[in-house]
């Protein structure tokens, strides 16, 4: 909560993507929202940090995790190189990516590392390349992972746009979203423009917001943010290439329940 209201995620439209060891979709809610689909709510649905608000979340456990599991068992060349040049291995590694074609040449990326929690609920869920041949190489295996991430978070913002919450403008955070590429991957699979904020630290940030209020120095949380939160980058999803995704994201769907057995 505190995260969204350090990025200014306290009105209608707008949603955080978070990515970091976990990653996270959080869409504002102006009424209580509950997932009734099933017979157990595939997004958590919590009060906001704003009064008479709430907020629809979506998390899928394995987003930065499953590019830091990349890093320390297949990247061993860049872990060098940042022991030894101080270069960090991350940017090194999406370096790599960036001269792969959006949809990894048919290389799919399932990021259930650690099971999963949105949609699928499942403790049991394991992850894994599917559609791998000779002529991919490290590049498909990194760019399919960053791509796999976006696919797990766009399963998160469908379902909370299901319930009827529209997201118009997606603010991102955390760790992945330094990388100008995964920025870019995850607003072409969502389809929606994402921007970055003047909070580094959004969670920190939020809560001094907060203080902020309580103390009388802003006389709403609204207030607070417009006052403070600025939109330092743009990223706008590309047409030709959401069309890629949108063919990807119906095979990558489709992975989890013909595994499953």
């Amino acid at each position: 909560a505190c995260a969204a209201v350090g990025d200014g995620v306290v009105r209608p439209g707008l949603a955080l993507v978070s990515i970091g060891t976990s990653g996270v979709v959080l869409a504002y809610a102006s009424t209580p929202q509950v997932d009734m689909s099933g017979p157990v709510p595939r997004v958590h649905t919590f009060n906001h940090a704003v009064p008479q608000a709430w907020y629809l979340m979506g998390v899928t456990q394995g987003a930065g995790l499953s590019l830091r599991w990349v890093r320390d068992n297949i990247g061993l060349p860049e872990r060098a190189l940042e022991r030894w040049t101080g270069l960090d291995a991350y940017e090194i590694l999406t370096k790599e990516a960036e001269s792969i074609p959006a949809g990894s040449d048919g290389l799919l990326f399932l990021p259930y590392l650690q099971g999963e929690r949105t949609p699928h609920l499942d403790p049991y869920a394991r992850g894994g390349w599917i559609g791998l041949t000779a002529s991919h190489d490290r590049r498909h295996l990194i760019r399919s992972v960053l791509e796999g991430v976006a696919f797990s978070l766009k399963d998160c913002s469908t379902i909370i746009q299901g319930q009827g919450l529209p997201i118009e403008q997606v603010r991102v955070t955390g760790g992945g979203a330094k990388s100008p590429l995964w920025r870019q991957i995850i607003a072409d699979v969502l389809g929606v423009e994402l921007v970055t904020t003047n909070a580094t630290e959004g969670p920190a940030f939020g809560a001094a917001l907060l203080a902020g209020v309580a103390s009388g120095l802003y006389t709403s949380v609204q207030q607070a943010c417009e006052a403070k939160v600025r939109v330092m980058e743009r990223t706008e999803p590309r047409q030709e290439v959401e069309r890629v995704y949108a063919q990807a994201y119906e095979t990558y769907r489709a992975l989890y329940p013909a595994l499953k057995p």
